[in-house]
């Protein structure tokens, strides 16, 4: 396991309710990984042939669903339900078979369906002369008396019939009265708290009395492979609707093992496939070459992740030996003539696309490959592997020891950097300047959606409302409060919105636009951002607080930590305020990584959204799709002319190239981007040539070497002592002095004046106080005629009002932001002390 998933674990059983690690938390284990193998530890109950309630003679069946609870509650419905039911028991007592499941199924009543068995049983009733004069009359009269055999366990229809076309009617509400009334209401008070809709609460509960239908037992004894297997069967079907809305209600009802998904999604996505299986995904006739790639990637795959893994067999099987078969069919050995490397290191360098003309015509055109010189790493990586494991191993990897067709030559980038500089760069210079726009637009987008969402709720059923420059008309829907979406009619366009589906692509967008843009962070760790990596560090003299944003590790599976300012500050809380749960929690989430095509364990996610009663993560496409439909509405342009697109590394681009502008130090920018090394860096930094860094670099290296190294020795206690005195003595009458470092105070400690002073809210009163005083003093000067000393004394009233509105801005954001910073001693938080005996003073920010 990687760094990244020790750390993804790790997170995730810390999230666990108390801290205890669930079975979901130790699923995966295996070489084919935690998808692979879900379905087969999750099976469906085997459909019984025998059990007591289908063994029982006629008289004890008809004595019992002719009782409470299988009585109907209308006398006219009772009365037809005995009829159809006792009409209904003598057609079956009539079919071949021991027990009334057995007759059931031998009568071809279960193949036909919940509709066309009926026909069958009133064949019969006309040719044993039981008809009614209407066969309409029996026909409603059999499907009544089918329920109580259904819910009093006799029969167990197949879900087929059960669904073919659709559950008979009243069958929830019968199962509910009748088979489990506890376990029905305990759904009911559960799907009361969430804000679906009434149609899919009925269709969820409609599917969980067809479960029990099928397999008997009440609600507690649903197993996840009951679940799934309906799940198929509707698959199958046609028209049916296939939303698993009741796995999660049963999830949530606690009826499945700690071991259970949270998400029926999770036995749908694809999993980690073996090197065979990677492999075989491309037609290799050669199978001494296939085994060959099989086991070179086995040797491999512990010291890569799943990613590189696929794309390793990727260019191995498919770009590389499968090329080859198709040009030269036979090939079988490694030792490649000069004409076959060269050809192949042409074709793999390009590709064909295909593109559809107006006129459906299809044209052909030869593009550059954009990851060709990736292939050929990978290739040449094989052959100078196989050759030094043949000095180890010769047995095992001596006979396919062969010269590499690549030479080390052809391995040259810099041409390829240097394009991909230049592109970056551009890019680069043409949005730094529109970033603004684009962050005025989404938080402007943001207020406008929520105003309306706002004002939807508050208008009454077909009224007319105005809110951001629009006028809307709240429709009439025909079952008005079942649903949680808010609809709107603008008649000016002539179609319905939805206000609550708008208000939220607003401000996912909005948020991460802010994040992306403040942190310099890659997609993937803002997909991973959790209330997790919230963190606290403690100044060690004055105890003070920091606020911190710790990034998981990603691509370097390095962790860093980020200084929360007041603009994140705001965005994060904003973030929590609003995915926050009843309890003040934040919902766990089970994530699924494209990446190493696995499951993480549930988690506390920032990018979260509610679907149903299951809290699902925004995955990266979507964080993507919301950054597109904002940049569509700036109606921004590039050089071209064409409509100007931001994708999520772009941020990281800008946040890098403007923080080293603003007086960064490089390798400062180096450690808050999380890059291994500092030209990384500078390759994100698009403003300045290389050439005038390079040179910078240069002059620093010298003046250390002239410098006496006296200059990079170890601080002593005393010089250690002095560094952390001077943010002591920072502390003055009014809160704190923000001056940096050995630099002396530059108005003479006249503290009111000075902008560097951040004004403790306790000392307000003193404030004021000076304020008084100054005001009273001014008087006194322009009455006795001092101009002079009144100017100065003015200077020093105005500073003193803006420390105060300084002060009453930040009580307002104090009063509407909250962090929800998680205590020392909450699992989702810690507290990072320095250590007794530091390093050198670093230079303050």
């Amino acid at each position: 396991m990687t760094t990244r998933e020790e750390r993804r674990v790790q997170a995730g059983r810390g999230a666990a309710a108390g801290g205890r690690a669930t079975a979901w938390d130790r699923a995966g284990d295996g070489p084919e990984g935690q998808m692979a193998s879900l379905s087969r530890r999750f099976r469906p109950r085997a459909l019984e042939e025998d059990w007591p309630a289908t063994g029982q003679r006629r008289g004890h069946v008809l004595a019992r669903l002719f009782a409470p609870p299988f009585t109907a509650g209308r006398d006219d419905m009772q009365s037809s339900r005995r009829i159809g039911l006792t009409k209904l028991v003598h057609w079956l007592e009539e079919q071949p078979g021991r027990t009334w499941q057995g007759r059931w199924v031998a009568s071809g009543a279960d193949a036909a369906g919940n509709l066309g068995w009926r026909d069958l049983a009133g064949s019969w009733l006309r040719d044993t002369g039981r008809a009614a004069p209407s066969p309409r009359t029996d026909f409603i009269a059999l499907g009544r008396g089918v329920l109580p055999l259904i819910c009093g366990d006799v029969i167990r229809p197949s879900l087929g019939w059960l669904l073919t076309p659709a559950a008979p009617k009243n069958l929830a509400a019968e199962m509910a009265r009748s088979r489990d009334p506890g376990g029905f209401a305990a759904l009911a008070a559960l799907a009361r708290t969430d804000p679906a809709s009434a149609a899919t609460k009925d269709l969820a509960v409609r599917r969980i009395a067809v479960i029990l239908a099928a397999k008997g037992g009440t609600i507690a004894g649903i197993t996840v492979g009951d679940c799934l297997e309906l799940l198929d069967v509707l698959a199958d079907g046609s028209g049916s609707s296939t939303s698993p809305y009741f796995y999660q209600l049963l999830h949530a009802l606690g009826t499945f093992p700690a071991a259970a998904p949270p998400t029926v999604r999770a036995f749908k996505t694809p999993g980690q496939l073996t090197a065979e299986q990677l492999v075989d995904r491309y037609p290799i006739a050669s199978q001494p070459v296939r085994a060959l790639i099989i086991d070179y990637l086995r040797e491999r795959q512990p010291a890569i992740d799943h990613a590189t893994l696929r794309s390793l067999s990727r260019a191995l099987a498919g770009l590389f030996w499968r090329d080859l078969e198709l040009h030269h069919p036979g090939i079988g050995s490694l030792r490649l003539e000069p004409g076959v490397a060269a050809a192949w290191k042409q074709r793999v360098t390009v590709k064909t696309v295909r593109t559809a003309g107006p006129a459906g015509q299809v044209t052909e055109s030869v593009v550059p490959r954009h990851d060709g010189m990736n292939t050929l790493a990978m290739v040449r990586a094989f052959y100078l592997d196989i050759a030094q494991w043949a000095v180890d191993d010769p047995a095992r990897w001596g006979p396919w020891a062969v010269p590499c067709p690549i030479r080390d030559e052809e391995m040259s980038r810099k041409k390829e950097r240097s394009h991909r500089k230049s592109r970056m760069d551009q890019r680069t210079r043409e949005r730094l300047p529109v970033l603004p726009v684009l962050a005025a637009f989404v938080d402007a987008a943001r207020g406008k959606a929520a105003g309306l969402l706002l004002a939807a709720r508050s208008a009454p059923p077909g009224g007319v409302f105005t809110a951001a420059g629009q006028t809307l008309r709240r429709p009439v829907m025909t079952r008005h409060g079942t649903s949680a979406r808010i609809w709107a009619e603008d008649q000016a366009a002539g179609k319905r919105r939805d206000l609550t589906l708008e208000e939220h692509r607003a401000f996912w967008a909005w948020a991460a636009v802010e994040v992306l843009r403040l942190t310099g962070i890659r997609i993937e760790e803002l997909a991973e951002l959790s209330h997790h990596s919230f963190v606290q560090y403690r100044l060690p003299a004055t105890g003070e607080l920091v606020p911190l944003l710790q990034i998981a590790p990603s691509k370097t599976d390095t962790e860093r930590l980020l200084v929360i300012a007041p603009e994140l500050a705001d965005v994060l809380s904003a973030i929590i305020c609003r995915i926050r749960g009843a309890d003040g929690a934040v919902p766990l989430v089970v994530a699924y990584d494209i990446h190493e095509r696995v499951w993480n364990p549930p988690m506390p996610l920032l990018f979260q959204r509610q679907t149903g009663i299951e809290h699902r993560p925004i995955p990266i496409h979507g964080i993507r799709a919301l950054l597109n439909a904002a940049l569509a509405g700036t109606g921004l342009k590039d050089a071209s002319g064409s409509p100007l697109t931001f994708t999520p590394h772009d941020f990281r681009r800008l946040f890098i190239t403007e923080a080293v502008m603003n007086g960064m130090p490089p390798h400062i920018a180096q450690l808050v981007a999380g890059h291994a090394d500092i030209r990384a860096t500078m390759g994100y930094k698009a403003v300045y040539p290389e050439e005038v860094i390079n040179a910078h670099r240069a002059f620093i290296a010298r003046r250390r070497a002239t410098r006496p190294s006296e200059e990079y020795r170890l601080p002593t206690d005393e010089e250690w002592d002095g560094f952390l005195g001077h943010f002591e003595r920072r502390k003055v009458a009014l809160g704190d002095c923000g001056r940096a470092y050995a630099a002396s105070c530059i108005h003479e400690h006249s503290c009111v004046r000075c902008p560097l002073l951040r004004v403790d809210p306790a000392q307000r009163p003193r404030l004021e106080g000076i304020r008084d005083n100054l005001t009273a003093r001014i008087g006194e000067a322009e009455r006795e005629g001092w101009t002079g000393e009144a100017e100065g004394l003015k200077i020093s009233l105005d500073a003193a009002r803006q420390k105060l509105a300084q002060l009453d801005q930040r009580a307002r954001r104090a009063a509407t932001v909250h962090l929800g910073m998680p205590g020392p001693a909450d699992t989702a938080g810690r507290v990072l002390t320095a250590p007794s005996r530091p390093g050198p003073p670093a230079e303050p920010s």
